[in-house]
């Protein structure tokens, strides 16, 4: 079994950061990728980023490119989502996930464990 637990949300203005951590413990496996995903109230949730177990090969949604940053610590365990340039629309519950399949970087689907997620907010 696999426990993933993020922290670093919170409320903040537009055009401000966060950086969100996911710690991932219990059965965690080595060469997974991970990744985040965000769900805003009324809509389906949406994958915004994934990274290899390597961080050689990244992903990003259209939505989030060139304003958040995948990183991973693979020490400790944890990786990380930065977000900049933050705007309302990123209003969302952020999960973390990750995947023991080897197929299907980049579809949330083929991910195995979710996180409880964590609470951002952006203010106009």
């Amino acid at each position: 079994q696999v426990q993933l637990v993020e922290s670093g949300g919170g409320l903040v203005q537009a055009g401000g950061s966060l950086r969100l951590s996911c710690a991932a413990s219990g059965r965690t496996f080595s060469m997974n990728a991970m990744g985040w995903g965000r769900q805003a109230p009324g809509k389906e949730r949406e994958f915004v980023a994934a990274i290899s177990w390597s961080a050689v090969t990244l992903y990003y949604a259209d939505s989030v490119k060139g304003r958040f940053t995948i990183s991973r610590d693979n020490a400790k365990n944890t990786v990380y989502l930065q977000m900049n340039s933050l705007k309302p629309e990123d209003t969302a519950v952020y999960y973390c996930a990750l995947k023991v399949r080897p197929s299907g970087f980049t579809e949330q689907g083929k991910y195995d464990y979710w996180g409880q997620g964590t609470q951002v907010t952006v203010s106009s």
